[in-house]
């Protein structure tokens, strides 16, 4: 089984409000289709959810009830993002249903308090396709604040063990400093988690409340101290999600996982 994170990055176009890149989407899900695996899928919310996020506060916790409408605004748009992209995968003849981090997923100041990955686990063994997503959630301690796409991700590779784990970007992987602003930054084809420690990544001008390329890498490091591989790769280029899937060789940056 293989775990995938299409960023909000290559599904939206995050400096525009609600701004869906449809052509890219279907792309991506017909090389999905092709490479026919068993898969669980995440999504980042991209402008859908980042910039209301960002607006009204919420990954800072509960802190009046003029934060409620925003919460429940976000929420909405991020189930809209979820909604294109099931359509997509639809539209391939994949068997793809939603699972909303609001209703399975509970945090205490930011970290992962409860989750229900038995509903995952029933989906997967019916034959479909899985499809969970950044969102808004309950906090125990906060109140409420925000499930990242990428703690998801960690969340299900510690419980799944997929055979690899991958993140589709807008870059062709990780670069030594951010290329969108460094002519220098170098790409990294390989790396361990001991290469990604002293790795530092400057954000873009974008609104993002969850860290980013530097909240991914963190991601990543936690993801390879369970043993698992992962790849980062350009969901722009053609084929690249797909010749990943089946072991071709293509660009992209692979980062060893060692179990400690």
């Amino acid at each position: 089984m293989f775990l995938i994170k299409l960023g909000g990055s290559i599904i939206t176009d995050k400096a525009k409000k609600y701004a869906f890149k449809e052509e890219i989407m279907d792309r991506l899900s017909s090389e999905i289709k092709k490479a026919d695996k068993e898969i669980i899928l995440v999504h980042g919310a991209g402008s859908f959810g980042h910039i209301l996020a960002k607006q009204h506060s919420l990954n800072q916790g509960y802190k009046d009830d003029t934060q409620l409408q925003g919460f429940s605004d976000t929420h909405a748009m991020v189930q809209q993002l979820n909604s294109l992209v099931l359509a997509s995968l639809h539209n391939q003849d994949i068997a793809a249903v939603s699972i909303p981090p609001h209703a399975i997923l509970q945090l205490d100041d930011h970290k992962p308090s409860k989750m229900d990955y038995n509903i995952f686990k029933e989906y997967l063994n019916k034959g479909f396709t899985p499809v969970t997503f950044g969102d808004v959630v309950l906090d125990k301690t906060l109140g409420f604040s925000i499930c990242s796409g990428d703690l998801l991700m960690q969340l299900l590779a510690e419980y799944f063990n997929p055979e690899k784990v991958l993140f589709v970007l807008d870059e062709d992987g990780i670069y030594t400093s951010n290329p969108k602003t460094d002519k220098n930054a170098e790409f990294i084809e390989k790396a361990t988690i001991y290469e990604l420690e002293d790795l530092t990544t400057s954000a873009d001008d974008h609104a993002d409340v969850t860290k980013g390329m530097q909240g991914k890498i963190e991601t990543i490091k936690n993801i390879s101290r369970l043993g698992i591989d992962t790849i980062l790769l350009n969901g722009n280029i053609n084929n690249r999600l797909y010749d990943t899937l089946v072991g071709r060789k293509t660009k992209n940056t692979f980062v060893h996982g060692e179990k400690r």
